[in-house]
């Protein structure tokens, strides 16, 4: 059982380090479409959070059983989040926020992968796989822009061959 609560309890802590780097990047775009796309993956780490405290507490008061990831919602569209004009205006800022932001997602997936081989628990199994697959959707998507985000910023340096 202390296994179980400390991989929840790092868990919670990625989900908060998550949520305060989405609401920095946010603060930091000009530009309001973007500052909203980080806004929401910020509450969607707020999401995790609770479910996560809600599966501590279960397994804390051992009912394991009472927590029903069937009521969880499923990850949203790839295509959820439009970054048309995101960071453009700060070049390098937006292809180290979008960098940095694969990363984390990278790490979250390998984190929840790991914790779900380690847990003894089914319904924690299902909610890292669960917790896998959200943070799969935000790689894709941050991939996607950052390669974008990066092609242009080695053009707007020379650095593209010509």
């Amino acid at each position: 059982m202390e296994k179980e609560v400390n991989i929840i309890r790092q868990a919670i802590l990625n989900e908060t380090e998550g949520y305060d780097f989405y609401m920095l990047a946010a603060k930091q775009v000009d530009d309001p479409e973007a500052a909203e796309a980080f806004t929401q993956l910020a509450r969607e780490e707020l999401k995790h959070i609770d479910w996560l405290k809600d599966l501590h507490d279960k397994l804390a008061a051992g009912k394991p059983e009472e927590f029903d990831v069937s009521k969880l919602e499923d990850p949203p569209s790839p295509r959820i989040f439009q970054w048309k004009k995101a960071g453009r205006e700060t070049g390098s800022m937006a292809v180290s926020v979008f960098g940095i932001g694969i990363q984390m997602e990278k790490a979250a997936i390998d984190f929840y992968n790991q914790a779900a081989e380690d847990s003894q628990h089914d319904v924690a199994k299902e909610l890292y796989k669960k917790l896998v697959d959200w943070e799969y959707e935000h790689l894709q998507q941050f991939q996607r822009d950052y390669d974008n985000l990066r092609d242009e910023w080695w053009q707007q340096q020379g650095f593209t061959p010509s």
